[in-house]
């Protein structure tokens, strides 16, 4: 089994992931990433579709929808924003996003960086980019993935029930119109700039005092799909 095999996918979001691998955009974007190892790349994260083998599209109440993975080394887990929770020293941009939910009474500053409970939960946590190399941000931007992710925002949509869309960042918010104009249930859309410290205190819509895990709840708990409790859980989901 290849580094980017869809093995173990649920079958709802591997049947988006066939198609589009099955395509020449998808072939080409295999093609690149082996080029890439095969040249010494070292990419991140090692599993990029963790987060597909732990949810379905029909239970996904929130989708936390981000630019990219983490470039560090020991960070980036296949579900956005995430890191291991042996890591001790979390990115900034999850440090920002423990902040404002700690501003909205929803959560607090934590040590566990992992966010499995948020999956288990109905968070998709999804990057528009599903990969990245080594110390370079948005260095797999472009390359595909972001056809493979509009097809997976089609998925959910298709399949949830009422659900709420984040999104953090410009590459984050190409997707809104086809969001608002491909929904068939009810759809709430919440836009900020990302949570990294580059981004989250600056205009048009800084991350911190965006209120969005609370819109969140409060919108869920209105449309009968209970409330996500943000307080991380210091275990892994498998």
């Amino acid at each position: 089994m290849h580094r980017f095999a869809t093995d173990g996918i649920e079958a709802s979001w591997k049947t988006e992931f066939d198609a589009f691998f099955g395509a020449e955009e998808g072939k080409n974007l295999l093609d690149f990433l082996q080029d890439r190892l095969q040249a010494g790349a070292v990419i991140y994260p090692p599993d990029p579709y963790r987060v597909f083998r732990l949810t379905q599209p029909q239970d996904v109440r929130v989708v936390i929808l981000g630019q990219d993975p983490y470039h560090g080394p020991g960070q980036a887990m296949g579900m956005a924003f995430s890191v291991p929770a042996e890591l001790k020293k979390l990115p900034p941009s999850l440090k920002n996003i423990f902040k404002e939910l700690a501003l909205e009474g929803e959560g607090e500053h934590s040590a566990v960086g992992d966010l499995s409970s948020w999956v288990q939960q109905g968070v998709l946590l999804m990057n528009a980019t599903l990969t990245v190399e080594a110390g370079v941000p948005q260095s797999h931007a472009g390359k595909g993935w972001e056809t493979l992710t509009d097809r997976l925002i089609d998925r959910v949509l298709e399949e949830a029930r009422p659900v709420v869309f984040m999104l953090w960042g410009a590459s984050a918010q190409k997707k809104k119109d086809r969001i608002e104009t491909g929904a068939k249930t009810d759809v709430l859309v919440l836009s900020s700039n990302h949570p990294s410290p580059l981004s989250a205190r600056r205009p048009p819509v800084p991350f911190i005092g965006c209120g969005h895990f609370k819109a969140a709840n409060d919108w869920l708990e209105e449309h009968g799909r209970g409330r996500i409790e943000w307080v991380p859980r210091a275990f892994s989901l498998v």
